[in-house]
């Protein structure tokens, strides 16, 4: 199945507002919709209404449906058959309406897609005999079934090293690859396109030069109108590859084309969005999205190796790997300019991107940590990913190779072997299966061969995507393979907490010293939801010489809440700690304790004041100063500024209206309702400029604290902000803008008559909305020009003239 240009523009379309508290929805693919009662097939029911999603199953050639419930098919213990192939092993044995009850004359205890993709992998095996029985129920009849596969071997301890069935898998994959790109209806999204090349090219069989050659004219001459990002980063991963693996120079051009074009579309901070930067430097829509970002920044290092050596290239990855570099050790890639991740050991495989990156970057101790993220990351936590969790399985054997062979296989044996036998089709291609979920995801039908068959050449290292020359990272042995397969245990979307419930508090004290920030954070809420002190205890461990200990502490404490008070005199003292993300931790700890951590605000404040250094170039400090001291919700000065001394108050607040993050200026809002107009004077000339400046990064949020100025100035008949109103009105962001402008123009009216000399301007701007605006619902377009269009007969009737204030600027 082919899909076009479109349905990849819907897969993207929707935006992910990450928060911890609604971790279900944000991770669940677009349209994954309520779930519905589990049927009984067995006693007639039926495939509930809207409830599509079913699966494929494996080299058997047939589809079946399986009940899904919050992003898992754990409670199901039926497969519902939808689909069998003509002349498939399925045919003749099974047949749409059959429902497999179980396996080997035992019905399914377990999740029957995992319990169906390990049985698989067995009777796939010399011991297995290629033979798969089932407990098939038709029409009232139970009975067992054989099925027959071919047998393909079992996947070894250092799959996909030193694997006969990987070997396998990938020649089979690779001759029907090459028959269905060879065919002359071949098409497919870029991105798939892209993966399919690199498969073929990854393979080394010489007999595929011609046809790759083929795809590498076509990729040199690639270009769109639509989401360039998520195009460009695989496109030009493929032609770079493409050149050094052979030599052929005469794609460079196009290859110098697209770097140049991606180069020059990253924002002012080092980010990319949907499509590439505006002409004021910053991104539009919904800003910054890592998911795009990280491949378009593999792909120019590729093009660097391949000899794009413009410094445009050069200074747009050293951008981007700054930007990127913060999130080493602290969680995972986020969806844009947000907080680490730490739900999850990656979100949709931006880890196993970042270890990549980084790898190629020779930076060993982020590919590191980013590679052994990527190892944890298995399971449940595979299954999630924004709008589908496609990238999640594509970076997965990439990401986790750079860890050795040891690392594969137990990844491998634990889950992407069965995963992949049931995605794996019976002529060796593979298809994306999508998350647990009532509807299919955005990427239905996508052809997953490439992305795949990617991960079972890793061994020929015939690219550098798949490991070419010397990684970077020590391999790891076996137990420690093993161990980072067990960090990642423990939790799923339906049952995030019994595990962890389940341990000891020494246990979980001892949890909050793990390298990885997901389990800390598991182990760290465990321990909050629990009602005994252990303050001394994290007290002790926040004095320990091990970070990673003192990172445990904090997050600890934060959720602690009151409980936590005996340890604010050490959290204080860690304020001044050489580590920036233990600073960091020990504020969101003093935030989460609340009111007895008053006494240290005034270093808080002395802090968040503090310019960027070389070691935080982007202030990452002040952004999480400005988080914990003044949101309203947990903030320490969020709800009230009595007895802040006014002086450090202004000087912290005139600085964090210059952070780059949208969000975080949005923070000092509350500033402007907590502190009396005289005591804000001093601030108007910051607030003008936080008005007039948007913040270059954080754009979802960044109209937060331009919204609370321009409500301050009208409040108060700024005569600035007449002007101000009227600019605001056309230059907003688009999302939610027919909401927005109502306000604004509310608060334009009310400066009386006084807004009349802004009236051409802003029949200008209805004019605009009506006939010129793009990339916006026209009907809503339309609604903004007569409510607008309203505001102006308002005003030219206005005859109340109320007393101004100006800034003098």
């Amino acid at each position: 199945m082919t899909l076009h240009y479109k349905s990849l523009h819907r897969a993207l379309a929707v935006v992910w507002l990450f928060t911890c508290l609604a971790f279900a929805d944000s991770v669940s693919a677009a349209g994954g919709g309520p779930d519905a009662d589990q049927p009984d097939f067995t006693q007639g029911d039926s495939i509930p209404s809207g409830f599509s999603h079913d699966w494929n199953l494996g080299p058997t050639g047939a589809r079946g449906w399986i009940y899904s419930h919050r992003l898992e098919t754990s409670a199901a213990r039926q497969i519902r058959i939808t689909k069998v192939d003509s002349g498939s092993p399925a045919d003749g044995v099974l047949r749409v309406g059959d429902v497999i009850l179980g396996l080997s004359g035992k019905e399914f205890e377990g999740d029957p897609r995992v319990r169906f993709g390990k049985a698989i992998s067995e009777a796939e095996t010399k011991a297995g005999q290629g033979q798969l029985s089932l407990l098939r129920w038709r029409d009232g009849n139970t009975e067992n079934v054989l099925l027959k596969i071919p047998v393909l071997g079992s996947y070894s301890a250092t799959a996909p090293w030193d694997c006969p069935k990987s070997e396998r898998v990938l020649e089979l994959g690779v001759a029907s690859l090459a028959d269905r790109v060879a065919s002359p209806s071949y098409r497919a999204v870029p991105i798939t396109r892209s993966l399919n090349a690199l498969a073929l090219l990854a393979s080394g069989q010489k007999q595929h030069l011609p046809l790759i050659k083929r795809e590498a004219e076509w990729a040199s001459k690639f270009t769109t109108s639509g989401y360039k990002t998520w195009h460009y980063g695989y496109v030009i991963l493929f032609l770079s590859e493409y050149v050094m693996a052979t030599g052929d120079e005469s794609v460079l051009p196009g290859l110098r084309r697209l770097s140049m074009e991606a180069a020059l579309g990253q924002s002012d901070v080092g980010s990319w969005g949907h499509r590439f930067v505006q002409s004021d430097g910053r991104l539009g829509g919904y800003g910054m999205m890592n998911a795009p970002g990280l491949p378009l920044t593999i792909g120019l290092v590729m093009a660097r190796k391949a000899g794009i050596n413009d410094p445009e290239v050069a200074d747009a990855i050293e951008k981007s790997a700054k930007l990127l570099r913060f999130y080493s050790g602290k969680g995972a890639i986020p969806y844009g300019d947000h907080h680490p991740w730490i739900q999850t050991h990656d979100d949709n495989g931006k880890n196993g991107m970042a270890a990549v990156l980084f790898d190629l970057l020779g930076e060993a101790e982020h590919a590191e940590y980013f590679s052994r993220m990527s190892v944890a990351c298995h399971g449940p936590e595979r299954d999630c990913g924004h709008t589908g969790n496609f990238f999640n399985l594509l970076w997965a054997m990439p990401g986790i190779a750079r860890s050795g062979h040891h690392a594969t296989g137990a990844w491998m044996n634990e889950y992407g072997g069965w995963y992949f036998d049931l995605a794996r089709r019976w002529d060796g291609t593979f298809i994306h299966q999508g998350p647990p979920q009532s509807r299919p995801d955005s990427y239905r039908g996508w052809d997953c061969t490439g992305a795949f068959l990617l991960a079972y050449a890793t061994p020929r290292e015939q690219l550098y995507l798949t490991g070419k020359g010397k990684p970077v990272i020590a391999e790891v042995d076996s137990d420690t393979a093993w161990s980072l397969v067990a960090d990642g245990r423990g939790w799923s979307n339906n049952d995030r907490n019994r595990f962890y419930d389940s341990l000891t508090t020494v246990q979980l004290l001892e949890r909050l010293s793990n390298w990885s920030p997901t389990v800390r954070q598991r182990a760290a809420e465990a321990l909050g939801r629990r009602k005994e002190d252990v303050s001394e205890s994290l007290v002790a461990l926040l004095e320990s010489p091990d970070l990673s200990s003192r990172y445990g502490a904090c997050q600890a404490l934060q959720l602690q809440r009151g409980r936590g008070v005996a340890a604010v005199p050490a959290l204080v003292k860690t304020l001044q700690a050489d580590d920036l993300w233990l600073r960091v931790l020990a504020a969101d700890a003093l935030a989460g304790i609340g009111q007895p951590a008053k006494p240290a605000i005034p270093i808080m404040l002395q802090r968040l004041a503090r310019s960027a250094s070389p070691q935080d170039p982007r202030n990452m400090e002040q952004r999480y100063l400005s988080f914990a001291l003044f949101n309203t919700r947990g903030g320490l000065l969020g709800r009230s500024l009595d007895g802040v001394d006014r002086q450090l108050l202004l000087h912290a607040v005139r600085a964090g209206l210059l952070n780059e993050d949208g969000r975080a200026r949005g923070s000092f809002s509350s500033v402007y309702d907590n502190l009396r107009f005289d005591e804000l004077q001093p601030l108007l000339p910051s607030i003008h400029k936080a008005i007039v400046e948007p913040a270059p990064s954080g754009i979802m949020f960044a109209d937060g604290i331009q919204n609370a100025g321009l409500k301050l100035f009208a409040q108060h008949r700024i005569d600035e902000g007449i002007e101000l109103l009227a600019d605001y009105a056309r230059t907003q962001k688009k999302h939610g803008s027919q909401k927005r402008i109502v306000q604004v123009m509310k608060m334009l009216e009310s400066y009386g008559a006084h807004a009349q000399r802004v009236i051409p301007q802003l029949e200008a701007t209805a004019n605009y909305f009506e006939h010129e605006e793009t990339d916006f619902p026209k009907n809503l377009s339309r609604d903004k020009a007569n409510v607008v269009r309203q505001t102006i007969k308002n005003l030219q009737g206005a005859t109340e003239r109320p007393a101004l204030k100006t800034l003098g600027l």
